[in-house]
């Protein structure tokens, strides 16, 4: 096994503290980016409803 224990693996030696940091940021961004697009999805749906009930009545 690479570590001795849960600490040691959490701790990475001396260079835990930036991976943890980066997997954080990185699911961060990944969880924004979600969601962001979610929204953008409705916003793009609304618009194309609209669009289509417009010329639907002409």
């Amino acid at each position: 096994m690479a570590f001795e224990s849960i600490s040691a693996f959490l701790q990475m030696g001396t260079h835990g503290l930036y991976v943890w940091s980066t997997y954080g940021i990185s699911a961060l961004a990944l969880v924004g980016l979600f969601f962001s697009t979610r929204h953008h999805n409705k916003l793009l749906k609304k618009q194309f409803k609209k669009r289509y009930q417009r010329e639907q009545s002409r």
